[in-house]
């Protein structure tokens, strides 16, 4: 998640214009019943002649701007008596006010409240809702079989809530065009810096059977960063990820990477209470304004208020969505969506607009990020046939237009576009490309790049990563690397890239090679993959250690539990070929010949007519191939890795292997074949759940332990989601295996339940893995198999074994979300714990940034 880390830090730095105000009076309080006591949601409180107001939030409580030379203040609620309160201007006052039922009031509404305690029984307006969610189905878009129509969206962002401070500060003296300044009650506060904006226009086709939706995309236009600092391609899926389609007649509503219940969701009277506020008789159909709060306010759970139809349809024409201020989200200061239906001709309601709004912060009067995803709807066509063809591909894909249009014309985009640009989105494209002119903004993007990345960029050449440049371990003691690569201003074809490292102990060096060319003209970290490459490696390498997003001498990894004591010396050549498609399937074919040597306690010994005889290396020849298919993937693409933006969709990979004896100096025979499949479950207000189900077979016999399957072990004090966590080293091998892997998140769902954790916003974590296996005897030194001896340890007691009967299995639970960064779990391992050097229990931490 450091790429994300970045993204949110890059974006606080960017454009803006003009600023205005005027002096008020803060009023606040809280609302409740004068006979119950029970505060109140959703009081009207307004200005006394004017048009300013606001309305009390789920707990009762309210906050008020007041101009100066405004003397009252009124407090309006359906069924209740209206109270007028004087203010005394200029200070910041608290006014509490309790108010009294009207009896004669409630007579006249067609659906009756009641003020006693809040339950689902006998409740008007969970009946209400209860209709709206029988009715769910037959109000839905997708009820017809054909649905066509054109979309405009946009997504603008802005650095929010500056300082006048933050405005005046040198860097930005000559450019105060950059900024835009707004009443200082909205979303955003006084001071914002437009950082960022895209619109895009498409074609729609919505199809029941077999269900599939297309976008056909006209025209598409962003603004954009140097490349060099930002993959503007994986900044658009972020963006996209955070600001997801809102369909209010979905059960769960993605927001910031979160599943959030639905109002109108089948389980919705469970987790939220709802509220008749009024009856709307100025338009026909009549409308009855429900409001509804979370039973408890650190749940996912939305507040606001729909308005319903009572034309016997019960349709949802409009919708207001924030969240309360305790929610277990991250960072998330204020949310605002809005959904708006329009009637048609066949008297169903259609999306015309959709709007959600959402700040991010550190803190509550820290400067933020304000984002805004807009997306408008016409010319709805129901029921019209379309050829096959129309529908097939990737989801979203470009039309065959998509190319001609001049999409950066602004006179073209003007009659293009459905809503106009407002006072901050007006000038972004612009700004954004002023402000990258500015030396020291360019300073300050290099060095946060070379912070989050690793990489400090000198034109051509960009040297890193910075966290690789010292490490230690038992073999090479302390180790010094050195390393860098070529860039897209040497070249978008070729580049090169390439290390040198030194172990002050084994005072051996070390390095690394090689040379890329794309095959598409592209960069080679940029999607699609299409490329070629050529690479030599002489390093070390611990057996079975394979990490994710993190180089293998990183410092921090330096620090292990038990034994460090495994290691090989490895040489290898490699040649790769790598074709990536739209539709994210992709596929690698690979060359591989390598030399292992061991290192520290490992020899490789054959037992040759009863004695032992040591062999000083290892050679191998192999041919691969890996197929993946990752549909809907998203991805933010860094320097050194793809940091996944995980969704719904699954990802399958089957990878084949194959040993060559006699090519090349390889010695083994073998065919080795691997899948896995990665799924997330959402769980709705349960949390979601990771899954992992992975398989492999290897044919052949006389197959030494360093080309089994050595299974994936960590003896570091980070917990690592693919690796046994309480595993050692090279401690099991198979030539056959199966094993899953469950990780789930709670999101907060139990602790957001105990007074005392919820305020914290912890979030629980649980996970089970499970792996069985064998070795055929074949393949077994223990079985007399011709093979290399299993290695043993100081005491000739062996450290390497195959799995049996009994399956391995480790478990733990975790606390995450500890100050929004930290999860840390307790493990367990429950079998072969027989094993030397095995442990039962451990802690381990991961770093996990997330909404």
């Amino acid at each position: 998640m450091k790429r994300i880390t970045t993204l949110i830090v890059l974006v606080l730095l960017l454009p803006i214009t003009l600023l205005y105000g005027q002096s008020t009076t803060v009023v606040k309080g809280v609302i409740s019943d004068a006979k119950t006591g029970e505060t109140l949601p959703f009081v009207n409180v307004q200005v006394v002649g004017t048009t300013i107001g606001t309305t009390s939030d789920a707990d009762g409580k309210y906050t008020l701007n007041v101009p100066n030379k405004q003397p009252k203040i009124k407090f309006t609620y359906i069924g209740y008596q209206n109270i007028e309160k004087a203010i005394t201007p200029g200070s910041t006052q608290t006014i509490n006010v309790k108010m009294a039922v009207d009896a004669l009031l409630l007579k006249e509404v067609v659906i009756k409240g009641k003020t006693t305690r809040y339950r689902n029984k006998d409740n008007p307006a969970v009946q209400l809702i209860r209709q709206v969610i029988d009715h769910k189905e037959q109000n839905r878009m997708t009820q017809n079989d054909y649905v066509e129509y054109e979309q405009y969206e946009k997504i603008s962002l802005a650095l929010s809530n500056l300082s006048d401070e933050f405005k005046d500060k040198r860097i930005f003296r000559n450019y105060q065009f950059l900024f835009v300044t707004q009443d200082s009650t909205g979303m955003g506060g006084k001071n914002m810096l437009p950082a960022y904006m895209q619109e895009k226009l498409s074609q729609v086709y919505f199809r029941k059977n077999p269900y599939t939706k297309k976008q056909w995309v006209q025209a598409d236009r962003k603004a954009e960063f140097d490349q060099k600092f930002i993959d503007n391609d994986g900044l658009n899926a972020y963006f996209r990820r955070l600001y997801e389609d809102i369909d209010i007649y979905k059960n769960d509503i993605s927001i910031a990477t979160n599943l959030l219940l639905s109002p109108i969701a089948n389980t919705a009277p469970t987790f939220y209470k709802f509220f008749i506020r009024d009856t709307v008789k100025t338009q026909t159909p009549w409308l009855i304004e429900l409001g509804f709060v979370p039973r408890n306010k650190a749940d996912m759970l939305f507040e606001g208020k729909l308005f319903i139809t009572l034309d016997g349809n019960y349709s949802v024409q409009n919708a207001y969505l924030t969240v309360n201020k305790d929610i277990n989200l991250n960072f998330m200061r204020d949310l605002e969506a809005k959904i708006e239906f329009v009637k048609e001709e066949d008297g169903r309601y259609r999306p015309s607009k959709t709007s959600l709004g959402m700040e991010f912060s550190l803190g509550e009067k820290a400067a933020g990020l304000y984002g805004q995803r807009i997306v408008n709807f016409k010319n709805f066509l129901t029921n019209q046939p379309r050829p096959d063809s129309l529908y097939k591909g990737p989801a979203q894909e470009n039309a065959p237009t998509f190319a001609k249009l001049n999409t950066n014309n602004e006179a073209y985009w003007q009659n293009l576009r459905h809503l106009p640009l407002d006072r901050m989105e007006s000038n972004i494209y612009r700004n954004v490309d002023t402000l990258q002119t500015i030396p020291s903004f360019r300073r300050i993007m290099d060095i946060t790049t070379l912070f989050f990345a690793g990489y400090k960029s000198f034109g051509k050449v960009e040297i890193g990563p910075a966290n690789t440049f010292y490490s230690f371990n038992p073999v090479e003691g302390f180790r010094l690397r050195f390393g860098g690569r070529t860039t897209t201003e040497l070249s978008n074809r070729l580049y090169f890239e390439g290390y040198g490292a030194y172990g002050f102990k084994d005072q051996k060096w070390k390095y690394f090679a090689s040379s890329t060319f794309s095959l598409n003209n592209k960069s080679v970290y940029h999607f699609p993959l299409h490329y070629i490459r050529a690479s030599y490696q002489r390093d070390t390498k611990i057996p079975g250690q394979e990490l994710q997003f993190v180089q293998e001498d990183n410092f921090l990894l330096s620090f292990k539990r038990g034994d460090n004591n495994r290691w090989l010396y490895n040489d290898v050549l490699k040649l790769e070929y790598i074709r990536e498609f739209t539709n994210h399937f992709s596929y690698r074919l690979g060359f591989t010949q390598w030399a292992q040597t061991p290192a520290g306690i490992l020899k490789y010994e054959r037992t040759t007519d009863g004695a032992a005889q040591n062999v000083a290396q290892l050679n191998n020849t192999e041919l691969s191939l890996e197929l993946r298919y990752a549909p809907n993937e998203q991805f933010y693409q860094g320097k050194l890795y793809r940091t996944p933006l995980i969704n719904r969709y699954p990802i399958f990979t089957l990878r084949y292997n194959a040993g060559i004896k006699g090519l090349l100096s390889g010695e083994t025979d073998y065919h080795t074949v691997t899948g896995n499949v990665a799924k997330r479950v959402y769980l709705s207000q349960y949390g979601f759940a990771d899954v992992t189900v992975e398989g492999g077979y290897i044919f052949g016999k006389n197959i030494p332990f360093p080309l089994l399957m050595i299974h994936r072990a960590n003896q570091t004090y980070a917990y690592q989601l693919n690796s046994y966590n309480l595993m050692n080293f090279l401690e099991f091998v198979s030539d056959r295996y199966a094993s899953i892997d469950v990780q789930y998140y709670f999101n907060g769902f139990l602790f957001n339940k105990i007074p005392l954790l919820k305020r914290l916003k912890l979030r629980e974590v649980v996970s089970v893995k499970a792996l069985v296996g064998g070795l055929r005897d074949e393949n077994n030194p223990n079985k007399g198999a011709s093979v290399f001896r299993f290695p043993v340890d100081s005491e000739g007691r062996s450290i390497s074994y195959n799995l049996g009967s009994q399956p391995y299995i480790e478990g733990s639970v975790g606390v995450a979300n500890i100050f929004k960064l930290v999860r840390v779990d307790l493990v367990r391992r429950f079998s072969y714990l027989n094993n030397p050097n095995t442990v039962q229990w451990g802690v381990r931490t991961r770093f996990r940034l997330d909404f």
